[in-house]
């Protein structure tokens, strides 16, 4: 049963004062600062205040070559690297016509569907830890360790990959990384029935977050809202789905939804969107072809043609969109990324109005911001 949203108090029962959350605030998952307005202890106004972290990654990208650009993708979003890394890939390969060998699209889903549950477990422990749960961010992160340990095996880093390469991957799997794949995905099915009863079931999170942060399909709409925080809306909106790309055409996997709304529904999502992805894995590995993992034939230089291009995929936070503008050049004349972060952080004045300075805790960190991607 959802909670009736609260109604902000008549002005008569007391001043209003601001009160600064954050930059530098344990639970705002990075250096954001949220200004925010206070009557007694309920948010009359909120203001997220960002770019604290600027880096100039969309300037960085028109001052080298498309190859130059490509350890920069997973730092835009370093808990989505992977993900971002071969969706900066497959925008170079939409713009000049590349052909992905099918071994490599199979790896590139597994490397990508491990990357999205690593998110999705580290947002989970820390989630829990900001509310106050210490046990389920020591389970999370241990399973969270184990992917990072079988992505190192193959690319050689644990968080900010640079395993994409226009027209495949870097380095090819073995058996023993499929295996490793194999195995913890199997662990991982018992861990979230553990997580169920340890955590999901838990009536203190649920008091907490049920009803609490409701984002109405409208706001999300307004706002544009993409991932996890849409769907829990009831919006069954994914990219992998609406716009499918990389192969994602050839397996079966549901896109989970909730209608609520709330911080609840977006966390049942995300548990949904972990199993899922165990999903996806199981058939990449399961129908794994043999062949190369880059084209025999490759052009000396990635030249950008004139026009204008767009291309999305769906990260563990949403709809990752790049729009790139070419000049003939193997430099980018412009680019602009589209970040769900920066949409999904951009409702918050609306979802946190009315709502107690307690939940402010529980609703930032159930949309999951990721300021990196924010401060681009």
């Amino acid at each position: 049963m959802t909670n009736p949203p609260r109604e902000l108090s008549p002005s008569t029962e007391g001043e209003l004062y601001t009160l600064n959350m954050g930059p530098q605030h344990p639970s705002m998952h990075g250096v954001l600062r949220l200004v925010l307005q206070l009557r007694g202890e309920q948010i009359v106004n909120a203001k997220p205040v960002i770019g604290y972290s600027h880096r100039a990654h969309e300037k960085m990208a028109e001052n080298r070559s498309a190859l130059q650009f490509l350890p920069n993708s997973s730092r835009i979003d370093y808990l989505s690297g992977m993900i971002y890394n071969l969706g900066y890939c497959q925008a170079v390969e939409k713009i000049l016509q590349i052909e992905v060998p099918d071994r490599a699209v199979h790896i590139r889903i597994i490397a990508a569907e491990l990357n999205r549950i690593s998110s999705h477990l580290l947002w989970f422990g820390t989630f829990l830890l900001d509310l106050g749960g210490i046990t389920p961010f020591l389970y999370s992160f241990d399973d969270r360790e184990q992917i990072l340990d079988i992505l190192d095996s193959v690319t050689g880093s644990r968080l900010t990959y640079c395993y994409g390469r226009f027209g495949g991957v870097t380095r090819d799997v073995d058996d023993e990384f499929l295996e490793r794949s194999t195995a913890f995905i199997k662990l991982l099915r018992t861990r979230l029935l553990m997580y169920k009863r340890l955590v999901t079931d838990n009536v203190i999170l649920r008091e907490r977050c049920i009803g609490v942060g409701v984002i109405s399909k409208d706001t999300a709409f307004r706002f544009d809202v993409t991932g996890p925080s849409l769907r829990a809306s009831g919006v069954a909106y994914d990219v992998r789905k609406a716009e499918p790309y990389g192969g994602y055409d050839r397996f079966d996997f549901e896109v989970p939804t909730e209608e609520d709304g709330d911080t609840m529904s977006r966390f049942h999502v995300r548990i949904r969107e972990i199993e899922q992805s165990c999903r996806l894995i199981e058939q990449a590995i399961a129908s794994m072809p043999e062949g190369d993992i880059l084209p025999k034939k490759m052009p000396k230089r990635f030249q950008i043609p004139k026009g204008e291009f767009y291309f999305a995929c769906e990260s563990a936070r949403g709809h990752f969109g790049i729009y790139m503008v070419g000049d003939g050049s193997d430099i980018p004349f412009k680019m602009k990324l589209r970040t769900p972060s920066f949409s999904n952080l951009s409702a918050m004045p609306e979802t946190l109005r009315g709502t107690m300075l307690a939940d402010t805790i529980a609703i930032v960190g159930g949309i999951d911001i990721v300021m990196p991607e924010i401060d681009r």
